[in-house]
């Protein structure tokens, strides 16, 4: 369907930029795009319909069947969550004159022609990265700002003399820059257009081994953790939408869930749908009602890898082999269990197999091993086989020498039983290990979360293991009465070929008691492995909680995004040093040093505040202004600081940040006003922010940081109220007045 209206809705003040003679032939290529998407979204459409229409089948066709519906669904929620939005923007490389338009997504019509190339593309590169020092060959480009489908600005750059034929009078680019200053709401702003050459450098840069990167505040670090995840499963083959057991390829981690929620709507713009999202919490059910640990020389022993460590000798304690043989009784006969043939049935599980499930692999050898002892013919090894499994004294000396396992109650039984730990972590203190002991062994703190974690991947869950006995229980019922059932039909055949006696066969027996009907139980979507993942504010990590991460991604395929001045715990090594004694080597860092978000009137504010504690912060440069000094005042006036702000601002974000987050008073939290602490308020932005009793938050490094991270979440403008009774200053009519101030 041709285009009625144009792609175009600028504003008066550029009615320059509306001159036919610079986007006749954008207009001409969004006709093309618009006509190319409806066709496309309808002939996806029937593809789906049939695809599901289609006569279901089992095994590898149903799989298959099942990844092209979900390809084809995929496709069309991208396709119909964008409209000619989808393209960002055009290069004219300086031997071609024809534009090369780029997108979200790459689009064809059907004659083959390309209309959108994937920004993720080879051939997108010099879109993004181009610059005046190194072109890429281009001699111009051309970005556009969208604004509910329409195109409401856009910015021509030009890279040669030749570049200048049909673009809008040179910029410098400060209109862009100025853009990224635009007001802010409650998700991440689609920023896919203004990513910069050192952004896309990183970005695009190779999963292979581990990538840090390195950057204050604003230079947007999560901009390029998102993208670099998009663009991953795109360009790299190892990684696919689907990874080991049909699991994502990659995994991303962010600090905590204002932070998932603020970001959510990125990914699935970039067309990827299919990134595992989540914070270190979700990876253990007991992380999201675990404690801040209050004891500070607790949670430093439990940051330490070695305490992960301890979780292999406790599961390993419940996996000795009796050191006494045994008779058994059964109807069929009397057999004897020796310890050597205890020992040949625990090492019967593969290695890594968690401890509840290596229990049935173990069980079933013992039973393979007593019925391999009977010499009898007139026994058939089902039949024995079931009695030895009901046998009382077995089944209890078993359960004894290999008990089911709960991951929290082995855990716990380390805070409880002072002798488990000691024998468990001999390397802990006797005083460190009464410090670790505690009343109610399972009052979960985060600190304990990499502990439960690794023994929860180390045992496995107790639950499938019980399923499995009651399906096997089911399974065993059936083939005894299959089995009387036989029995009955071979007594009344009188055939000559007596065709009944076929039915003792132990492959129609098999088939006859298919155990493999009974479902399995849903794996946990968070186990991983998965072929790379991605971890933003990765400063904060301890390194107990590194081997969180280690046990889904053993490829050791990280891109690691922090910044060490904005860690509320001492960061004094270098990032490679850290991450090699973790387990994480082939590291390379890249590093970001432009400030794209923050103005210049906050940085001066804030920098000596993280220089005074970490004189080498790495600090980045702000490269525009708001035009807004910081403002200082009293506690007192934070509502009247607030109804101005919004009285003068009709679209935009604000945040309260203070000590344990502020909702009293006459201040509560809206859609458009948040509270937050300094720690949840780390990796969202916001165009004001007020920092309420600043000095509150404490001395040393975790105070500094803390004020730190709370001033450079503004966009805008920064109000820094202090407690009268800490500071008796108060805010000058003025300063009141530049609140309401855009």
């Amino acid at each position: 369907m041709p285009l009625t209206t144009s792609a175009f809705n600028l504003p008066n003040h550029l009615t320059p930029k509306a001159d036919p003679m610079l986007i006749a032939g954008d207009e001409q290529h969004f006709a093309a795009i618009a006509e190319s998407l409806e066709q496309t979204i309808a002939d996806l459409s029937d593809r789906l319909d049939t695809t599901r229409r289609a006569p279901a089948h089992l095994g590898q066709e149903a799989l298959e069947r099942d990844v092209e519906i979900g390809r084809l669904t995929a496709r069309l929620r991208a396709l119909r969550r964008f409209g000619l939005d989808l393209c960002l923007g055009h290069m004219v490389s300086a031997d071609n004159p024809e534009p090369v338009y780029v997108g979200r997504l790459g689009l064809t019509d059907s004659d083959g022609r390309r209309l959108l190339i994937d920004w993720r593309s080879p051939a997108a590169e010099p879109f993004f990265g181009a610059t005046h020092a190194n072109p890429m060959g281009l001699a111009s480009r051309r970005r556009y700002r969208w604004t509910r489908g329409r195109i409401t600005d856009y910015w021509d750059e030009v890279f040669t003399p030749d570049g200048l034929v049909g673009h809008a009078a040179l910029e410098d680019l400060s209109a862009f820059i100025a853009s990224l200053g635009s007001s802010r709401s409650a998700r991440m702003r689609d920023v896919l257009g203004t990513i910069q050459a050192d952004q896309d450098a990183i970005i695009r840069a190779s999963s292979r081994g581990a990538l840090v990167v390195d950057g204050g505040p604003g230079t947007g670090k999560t901009v390029v953790a998102l993208h670099r995840s998009a663009y991953l499963l795109y360009s790299d083959p190892r990684l696919g939408h689907r990874g080991v057991h049909g699991k994502s390829g990659v995994l991303f981690i962010g600090p905590h869930r204002p932070y998932l929620a603020y970001v959510a709507d990125v990914l699935p713009s970039l067309g990827e749908e299919g990134v595992r999202t989540c914070t270190l919490r979700d990876l253990v059910p007991e992380g999201a009602t675990a404690a801040i640990e209050t004891d500070p020389d607790v949670a430093l022993l439990k940051s330490n890898a070695d305490m992960v460590k301890a979780i292999e000798p406790a599961v390993r304690f419940y996996e000795e082999p009796p050191s006494k043989g045994m008779a058994i009784e059964t109807p069929y006969a009397d057999l004897w269990l020796s310890v050597d043939e205890w020992a040949e049935a625990y090492a019967a599980p593969e290695p890594g197999t968690p401890h509840n499930e290596a229990r049935e692999q173990v069980w079933e050898e013992l039973l393979t091993i007593l019925v391999d002892k009977h010499d009898g013919d007139d026994v058939p090894d089902g039949l024995l086989r079931r009695a030895l499994a009901q046998n009382a004294e077995l089944v209890g000396a078993f359960s004894r020498a290999w008990p089911l396992l709960n991951y929290t109650d082995l855990v716990g039984d380390l805070w409880s039983v002072p002798a488990y730990l000691r024998m468990c972590a001999p390397w802990l203190r006797p005083d460190e290990v009464t410090k670790l002991q505690r009343h109610d062994a399972q009052a979960w703190t985060v600190s304990d979360l990499p502990l439960l974690d690794a023994a929860r991947q180390r045992l496995g869950d107790p639950e499938a293991s019980r399923r499995k006995r009651r399906q096997d229980a089911v399974v065993n019922a059936e083939r005894e009465l299959m089995d009387r059932v036989v029995d009955d039909l071979i007594a009344a055949d009188d055939s000559e070929l007596l065709v009944m006696s076929m039915l003792r066969g132990q492959d129609l027996q098999d088939k006859l008691g298919d155990e493999g009907v009974t479902p399995s139980a849903d794996p946990d979507e968070l186990a991983g492995p998965f072929a790379h993942a991605v971890v933003d504010e990765a400063q904060e990590l301890t390194d107990a909680e590194w081997q969180m991460l280690l046990l889904r991604c053993p490829s050791r395929s990280f891109t690691v995004v922090g910044d060490r001045a904005q860690a509320r715990h001492v960061f004094a090594e270098p990032w490679l040093e850290r991450l090699e004694r973790v387990g994480v080597t082939s590291v390379n860092l890249a590093t970001l040093g432009i400030n794209y978000r923050t103005p210049e009137e906050v940085m001066a504010e804030a920098e000596p505040v993280i220089r005074a504690a970490l004189p080498d912060a790495n600090v980045p440069t702000s490269i525009r202004s708001s035009g807004i000094p910081v403002v200082h005042g009293s506690t007192a006036e934070l509502g009247s600081i607030l109804d101005s702000w919004l009285a003068a601002h009709a679209d935009g974000t604000a945040c309260v940040i203070g000590p344990g987050g502020i909702e009293t008073g006459p201040f509560r939290a809206t859609s458009r006003v948040r509270s937050l602490t300094p720690e949840l308020a780390k990796g969202l932005e916001f165009d004001l922010v007020v920092l309420v009793d600043p000095e509150a938050f404490g001395t040393g490094i975790e105070g500094a940081v803390d004020r730190y991270v709370a001033m450079t979440r503004a966009t805008q403008q920064l109000v820094i109220l202090t407690n009268p009774r800490r500071r008796p200053t108060t805010m000058t009519a003025t300063r009141r007045s530049r609140c309401g101030e855009r």
